[in-house]
């Protein structure tokens, strides 16, 4: 079985129906539960507690930070020591409650990006997500840049933050050569992947099987608890399930 890519206007599309009482009945905060926990998940998969446990959360304003937010309280529960560098904070009252809950939880927020960075054994880049369209605006090309160059791992989540959605990573400045180690897309791989080399996860375990074939996609087949899938390029922009316990690495 394959998992095709959506572009961004369909995943916006799938978003809405999602959340359409009528169709998907979920709720924006319970979307951005599952899609954290995704995040944290591919974390514990890519980077066990042995390989270092500071992890960098870099948020950005929009629901992408979002799924920062969240993953970070699940890496703290797992053991991690996650810190979490917000410069721009979104205005909804969502994203005020997850910053609520990581107080209450004692993560740090940082305004020293760079001290941080040092002091970490893994970042994860939820800056911007499948609706970026450029370009860069203060104060994200230094940050961005920073993380391009960044001696530990990197997990993006759904697209590496600078990049286009279709045609993958700029031409020049900052993030043109932007690899990170780790993605995880949500719902569905976006088409940039086909320009992404690196460990791939997909996860969102919340795609139902009638708004899947709505959008010619296959749900992931997640196992047991797992919010996780890892998935290998088959070829002409397919993507196949990696089998339990398979990896590349």
């Amino acid at each position: 079985m394959s998992l095709k890519a959506i572009s961004a206007t369909d995943a916006a599309s799938l978003d809405k129906d999602l959340m359409d009482v009528n169709i998907g009945g979920w709720s924006l905060d319970q979307l951005m539960e599952l899609a954290g926990l995704s995040v944290s998940q591919a974390v514990w998969r890519m980077h066990p507690l042995s390989q270092g446990k500071n992890v960098l959360v870099v948020c950005g304003p929009g629901n992408n930070g979002g799924d920062g937010l969240v993953a970070a309280r699940h890496l703290a529960h797992y053991g991690y020591n996650p810190t979490v560098y917000y410069p721009k904070e979104g205005k909804n009252e969502l994203y005020q409650r997850l910053k609520t809950q990581l107080q209450n939880l004692s993560i740090p927020f940082t305004t020293d990006f760079e001290m941080t960075l040092s002091n970490s054994h893994l970042l994860i880049d939820a800056i911007f997500g499948f609706s970026f369209g450029g370009p860069l605006r203060e104060p994200f090309p230094s940050i961005i840049s920073q993380i391009e160059t960044a001696s530990i791992p990197v997990l993006s989540v759904d697209a590496p933050s600078s990049w286009d959605i279709t045609s993958g990573p700029p031409s020049s400045g900052p993030g043109a050569k932007f690899m990170p180690q780790g993605l995880i897309s949500l719902t569905a791989p976006k088409p940039c992947v086909k320009f992404y080399e690196g460990r791939h996860f997909v996860g969102g375990r919340f795609l139902t099987q009638s708004i899947a074939e709505k959008y010619g996609l296959v749900c992931p087949a997640y196992e047991g608890i797992d919010q996780v899938v890892e998935v290998f390029e088959d070829g002409d922009g397919d993507f196949r399930y990696a089998p339990k316990g398979e990896s590349k690495y």
